[in-house]
């Protein structure tokens, strides 16, 4: 039987979603389903004074508008809506009360008959407000941030360093608010089930956090309400935390004893979770041939006045590179918007971005190659805990990357290197992400046929989860993958974490390892009972599952069908429940890397940037399916050219309110912006983080990115742009 785990293996998942077959959250049906649309608030902060449905009600089709005057009965207590990954500070509670945090927030529920009836009817609503003073200007703020948590312990004494450095380079680079813009809409579907028990069909990264949520919102008991998310259409971190729709979709579910669904619209999208505008300070001092002498790097987040979400922007140069004399500061500004969130490669995505155009900066004002500055600065530690890597095959990265760009035939000199009427610029940068682990429990159920199911509350969003699982499970109990099934995006199957920062495929294939074994060892204690048993005095570290059969590894004729030992022991099904085991005794530095190698043609007329070429190498432990991964290295490299090129969320800060939430305008890359990509993994084998050696993949593809292209653009044009996007009016500004 062949191996699974390494191969490219096709997405289990794949026919049901180009069929169809596949049900998203907004596509659940039940009896007298009924539909829900959002008011949302027209200011940015201060109260309702009045709200006026009468015009709504009188729509034929309309069942209710439901207020925070009608609502049912919600908790009081801020603990009672802290979720699982909730910053810190007091989350916002859905139709609460009549207090506007934000502009977009809602402030009404329509529920009719029919969509189009209820977001007719939704128009119709008059709400008179009491405005209060706002600001949502990040750079008005800047002066007033507070200081969080220090990432990392200050070393030496940086300031001095720096001021006696032979070399310096010290500026602000600035990310604007970026949106998650998933393909599938946000939207719930709530079943009433009667005497109050609920389903919930939910769009998140995590059906238990949803469910714990909603059952200590609304006071139920747990087993009245399930959330089920079996697919879902990208979400980035968008979904870690319970979105407002799905408590609105129970506020009305309740309030109306039916089932009701809420879908958002596009626009209420840029109500929910976002990457935070940032301004990132870096200052870099060097000797003249290039050890780093001083680092500081001090990032302004924005968040909102209610709740302090942070993510590491700083500190990511301890990982990467050799210094002595370090600080670093991360700084919140609190606006009146909605509370940020995670976005694919939270902290790391901005910080590094800054870290590496700081980098490179540097090694034009010390006349070096940016690449050979990599090597001069190399650290084989990680320097805040002065402790060695489980893994660090970042030197790989860097020269099987340069070698498949050709990076030795750049010409140093900016604008340099052209084709025609168009400016070439070649420019690289480092990527770097953590390497996690989580708690996480798999159940397998394996039956006398031959056939498995695997089973956990975790959630498949887009990355391929169904697939790596089943190929796990196949190569741990030796069963052709098409006798594996998985069930997830359940909240009564075993306990699961929220599916985010890279962790799961870890989490899951160790779990999956961790529950095959015990089944192994019970199929072995019945082969021990068996007459003439050639694998009687066999210890469970002796024998495998392979080709059906409970196998010797010394010896393979020593084998004995797993039919034939489940027969034996009268077992019509073998269950167990396990989590493996999460090891980190601080010892080690876990982190998967990448080199990114760009280029980019430049229009030396009218500025028009074009990517025409990436490589991105990568070390990221054990990779299980290359197929996928390489398609998740792929797509965080479309990102990074989005972030770089294209992303920007503009705001009216005279009314508080987005002007381009919509596909329309807030700008993404599609088809015609890419070119050439290869993405390839290094070969970096890790005993040491866990017993897999899996690190995971969904992060790394986005860090690095912006930053190589912001690099390649300087090669291109000699025009350092640090403000994010890089757009034609920048490259043209004095």
């Amino acid at each position: 039987m062949a191996a699974y785990i390494g191969t490219p293996t096709s997405r289990i998942d794949g026919h049901a979603k180009v069929t169809g077959a596949a049900k998203y959250a907004a596509e659940f049906n039940a009896p007298g389903l009924a539909h829900a649309s959002l008011v949302t608030s027209t200011i940015t902060k201060g109260r309702i004074a009045k709200i006026d449905a009468s015009e709504a009600m009188r729509v034929a089709g309309v069942i209710d508008v439901i207020t925070h005057k009608n609502r049912p009965t919600m908790a009081s207590r801020d603990k009672a809506y802290k979720d699982d990954v909730a910053a810190e500070g007091s989350p916002y509670r859905p139709l609460y009360d009549d207090e506007i945090k934000f502009n977009g927030q809602p402030v009404a529920v329509v529920v009719a008959a029919d969509a189009d009836i209820a977001r007719f009817a939704a128009s119709l609503v008059r709400v008179e407000y009491i405005e209060d003073p706002f600001v949502t200007d990040l750079l008005e703020q800047r002066d007033t941030a507070h200081e969080v948590e220090r990432p990392s312990r200050p070393r030496g004494d940086a300031e001095a360093a720096f001021a006696a450095a032979e070399v310096r380079h010290e500026a602000d680079y600035f990310i604007p608010t970026e949106y998650h813009n998933p393909m599938e809409l946000f939207a719930t579907t709530v079943t009433w089930e009667g005497d109050g028990k609920l389903t919930v069909y939910d769009k998140t990264q995590g059906v238990q956090n949803v469910q714990r949520y909603l059952v200590s919102v609304f006071g139920m008991k747990p087993d009245d309400l399930k959330v089920v998310s079996p697919y879902v259409g990208g979400a980035f971190g968008s979904g870690l935390r319970p979105q407002f729709q799905v408590a609105l979709a129970v506020i009305a579910a309740r309030a109306l004893e039916r089932s009701v669904r809420l879908v958002l619209t596009r626009p209420q999208m840029y109500g929910l979770s976002y990457r935070p505008a940032t301004i990132e300070h870096l200052a870099l001092g060097a000797k003249a041939l290039g050890p780093l002498e001083a680092v500081m790097h001090e990032a302004i987040a924005q968040t909102s006045e209610y709740e302090d979400f942070n993510r590491n922007d700083v500190a990511w140069a301890d990982q990467l590179y050799k210094c002595g004399n370090t600080r670093y500061s991360h700084k919140l500004a609190k606006l009146d918007v909605s509370t940020p969130s995670d976005m694919r490669a939270p902290g790391a995505a901005s910080g590094v971005y800054a870290l590496e155009c700081a980098m490179d900066e540097l090694a034009v004002a010390l006349k070096m190659d940016p690449l050979q500055l990599r090597f001069v600065t190399y650290s084989d530690r990680e320097q805040n805990a002065d402790r060695p890597y489980s893994s660090k095959k970042l030197r790989e990265c860097y020269r099987q990357g340069a070698a498949a760009f050709g990076w030795e035939k750049r010409n140093p000199e900016p604008r340099s290197m052209r084709d025609g009427s168009e400016l070439v610029g070649w420019g690289m940068a480092t990527g770097v992400w953590e390497a996690l682990q989580m708690p996480l429990t798999v159940r397998i159920v394996m039956t006398a046929n031959g056939h498995a199911e695997v089973s956990s509350a975790t959630s498949d969003i887009g990355t391929g989860t169904y697939t790596i699982m089943a190929q796990v499970a196949a190569d741990m109990l030796g069963l052709p993958i098409d006798n594996v099934s998985i069930k997830l995006g359940d909240s009564t199957l075993s306990e699961s974490p929220v599916e985010g920062g890279s962790w799961l495929a870890a989490s899951v294939a160790n779990s999956i390892a961790t529950t095959a074994e015990a089944i192994r060892k019970t199929l072995l204690g019945v082969t021990k009972t068996m007459p003439d048993s050639p694998l009687a005095d066999a210890k469970p570290k002796d024998v495998m599952l392979a080709d059906g059969k409970i196998v010797s590894k010394k010896d393979a004729s020593r084998a004995i069908p797993i039919a034939d030992v489940m027969r034996a022991g009268k077992l019509d099904r073998i269950d167990q429940k396990a989590a493996a085991p999460v090891k980190d005794d601080g010892k080690y530095a876990r982190n998967t890397h990448s080199a990114v190698f760009v280029e980019v043609r430049v229009d030396e007329q009218i500025g028009v940037i074009r990517v025409t070429r990436v490589v991105s190498a990568a070390a990221a432990g054990r990779i299980l399916n290359t197929k996928t991964a390489h398609s998740q290295l792929l797509g965080g490299v479309v990102w990074g050219i989005g972030m770089a090129l294209h992303e920007e969320t503009l705001t009216d800060h005279r009314f508080g309110r987005i002007m381009n939430a919509n596909l329309g305008e807030y700008h993404m890359p599609v088809n015609a912006d890419i070119y050439d990509i290869n993405c390839f993994f290094v070969d970096e084998p890790d005993a040491t983080i866990n017993p897999m050696g899996i690190k995971g993949v969904g992060e790394i593809g986005i860090v690095g990115v912006a930053a190589a292209i912001a690099n390649a653009v300087y090669h291109a044009t000699g025009k350092r742009v640090r403000d994010l996007p890089i757009t034609i009016d920048k490259l043209r500004r004095d």
